[in-house]
């Protein structure tokens, strides 16, 4: 398996491009990991990942909590239209989340805001989510 966060951040883009709703409004190319205000609009960008190890369950599984945020930016569209996007997200990541070498035993979206960018052309979402990956060694 690799790195948690890695593997939630793959696992979430995989999701939301599966999904019809948010390929309708965000280009798959446009949804992937980063920390800069995008060129390319709209999109989702998932940064700002901790991981926090939580050792040894049972004998060969190594566990981590993960914590992500998913920024979802738009220009010229108003802050509606990112708040469109972020529902559609949060409802596309409403069911099982599939990891690559491990398992997703607990995911959900814990928090939306909205901030106002210094650039009222853009509107800006923030999705926060939070996974417990389990994986063997």
């Amino acid at each position: 398996m690799i790195e948690p966060t890695l593997a939630l951040q793959t696992a979430i883009r995989a999701a939301l491009i599966a999904t019809p709703a948010v390929a309708a409004l965000v280009e798959p190319a446009n949804i992937r990991a980063g920390s800069t205000r995008p060129g390319d609009t709209p999109c989702i960008i998932m940064a700002n990942g901790t991981t926090a190890l939580h050792g040894h369950d049972y004998t060969a599984q190594r566990a981590a909590w993960v914590n992500l945020d998913l920024h979802i930016w738009t220009l010229d569209a108003g802050e509606d239209a990112a708040k469109e996007i972020a529902f559609a997200v949060s409802n596309a990541l409403d069911k099982r989340l599939r990891v690559e070498g491990g398992y997703c035993d607990h995911f959900r979206v814990t928090n939306a805001i909205y901030p106002r960018d210094p650039d009222p052309a853009y509107g800006h979402g923030v999705l926060s989510v939070e996974a417990l990956i389990r994986w063997l060694v």
